[in-house]
């Protein structure tokens, strides 16, 4: 199987830094912040920087936890080894070791009874799903216009609630009336929060701008109506700002941490929910005072803060400056690369015009003179060569017969005088030889001065070519208006076709040239 059949061939890459970012945003993310219970192990106090490093553990697991020392310095409860304890903060990553860890934001001594280990585990269940995410809470209305409170219609607190209203800032009030403590009573409420809920703006019935769902202190087995699953999923799917007012200010529910705003008594959620009319009154008289003082403060130091940025605004040299200095160096950089590209351009035209110069017709024509002349001057040498080495071997084979003869009788001389006739012919044989070559050279050469064209020009004719130098041999090959060279005996002149070229003589009404006279060539 090749490399991309593997499994996983097609998955993206990444790089261990975008893979450890991609792992610390899923984790910060998914979990925010947590509460965790743990015993803490490894601790050895603050560090040189101040910061507190330790860690959490269980029976099967360990996790780290890190304290920052502006956090470690407002701690009511100081970490030991040893102490059981839970803490609050946000899980995250530290990519040095390609781990996890807690940042601690809060920490307190766990609880040992039943009810606070149920309790807690709700609250992270609750907590898990969302339900008590700050980005979930709702702002109350400053003032509302009608206000719904949840509780026992004959306890204290609805009075304390009302009383309290009408002190502050009178308005309608709607009361659901509901047990507040009892086996249905968490039922009830959670009835009488989705109730208020239920209700249509604009109907008989007025919708509450804002709930308050109150009770007494009491213990927290008291208090648990309002710990249960059902009150706090009804409190967080409110979507009319939910005020909690359980208990007294030490008391916590889980209803507080699923509320828009807890309050710690009754009577405080009363003064939370309104503001004080005579109060508000006031602040605004003394609101619109100060606004029309600080209108006029602000337009002053607006002028004074523009003064002063006209003053320390650079002046228009000193911004163009930086721009100026390198549009300048990219002036110069530009030069030197256009005059590079026209040197390399240059070089390259020269090299085409020497290849275009070997391949013109006189360069042609000049390479075969200058190898004419070298094979005539090779053939002369060659001529005399061979009649030097040829008489060589006669007068050597005259001289061995001579030597040979000078014993023999008068036949001998009979053959010495032969023999001196046939020198003599061959001598007369060789020279006629040397002769014919030498013609026969000259005729090519007069050959060669035919048909050259520069011989050709001489006796009147002309060499047409276009504006590249290439001959153009037909009429038909020009078109009008084409710039053309024409090149005589003596020089050559730059010429341009009229508008006639290529139509036959008979078309143009062109007068007939005298016999001895050659006409124009256009």
């Amino acid at each position: 199987m090749s490399d991309s059949d593997a499994p996983g061939a097609n998955a993206p890459e990444f790089s261990v830094s975008e893979l450890s970012s991609a792992l610390k945003r899923a984790i910060e993310d998914r979990f925010g912040y947590v509460r965790v219970r743990g015993e803490i192990s490894g601790y050895r106090g603050p560090h040189s920087s101040g910061h507190v490093y330790f860690s959490l553990k269980d029976a099967n697991a360990r996790l780290d936890a890190v304290i920052w020392k502006g956090v470690f310095g407002r701690m009511r409860i100081k970490p030991e080894e040893g102490l059981e304890v839970v803490v609050t903060g946000k899980i995250t990553t530290f990519p040095g070791k390609s781990a996890y860890q807690i940042i601690v934001e809060s920490l307190e001594p766990a609880g040992v009874g039943a009810l606070m280990a149920l309790l807690e585990a709700r609250r992270r269940k609750l907590t898990e799903e969302g339900l008590f995410d700050a980005a979930r809470k709702q702002l109350p209305p400053y003032l509302p216009r009608v206000i719904g409170v949840v509780t026992s219609p004959t306890g204290a607190v609805i009075r304390d609630i009302l009383h309290r209203l009408a002190d502050r800032f009178p308005v309608h009030v709607l009361v659901w009336p509901v047990r507040v403590q009892g086996e249905t009573s968490a039922a009830e409420v959670a009835q009488a929060i989705r109730g208020f809920n239920a209700l249509a703006p604009g109907g008989a019935i007025a919708r509450p701008d804002l709930i308050i769902v109150a009770r007494g202190g009491g213990s927290l087995e008291d208090l648990w109506s309002f710990n249960e699953e059902i009150v706090v999923r009804a409190a967080a799917e409110s979507e009319i700002p939910l005020v909690s007012a359980v208990g007294h200010e030490t008391d916590w529910t889980l209803i507080d941490h699923a509320a828009d705003l807890r309050a710690p008594t009754p009577t405080a959620a009363a003064e939370l929910s309104v503001p004080v009319r005579a109060e508000l009154l006031a602040t605004l008289a003394d609101l619109a005072g100060r606004l029309a003082g600080a209108a006029l403060r602000l337009a002053e130091r607006r002028r004074a803060e523009l003064r002063a940025l006209a003053r320390a605004l650079p002046s228009g040299e000193a911004i163009l400056a930086a721009p100026r200095q390198r549009l300048d160096a990219a002036r110069v950089a530009l030069h030197a690369r256009a005059r590079a590209g026209f040197d390399a351009r240059a070089l390259a035209l020269a090299h085409l015009s020497r290849r275009l110069a070997r391949q013109s017709p006189q360069a042609r024509l000049a390479g075969l003179a200058e190898r004419r002349r070298g094979l005539a001057q090779r053939l002369k040498r060659a001529g005399a060569t061979l009649t030097e080495r040829r008489g060589d071997r006669l007068v050597a084979a005259v001289r061995r017969l001579a030597a040979a003869a000078q014993g023999e009788s008068r036949r001998g001389q009979e053959r010495a005088r032969s023999l001196g006739q046939l020198e003599g012919r061959l001598r007369r044989a060789l020279f006629e030889a040397q002769r014919r070559r030498g013609e026969r050279l000259a005729r090519a050469e007069r050959m060669f001065e035919a048909v050259n064209y520069t011989s050709v020009l001489a006796r009147g004719f002309a060499l047409v070519r276009d504006a590249k130098g290439t001959p153009l041999l037909r009429a038909a090959a020009i078109a009008p208006g084409q710039p053309l060279q024409i090149q005589f005996a003596d020089g050559e002149i730059a010429a341009a076709a009229d508008g006639h070229a290529g139509e036959p003589q008979a078309k143009r009404g062109r007068p007939k040239a005298a016999k001895d006279d050659q006409g124009s060539l256009f």
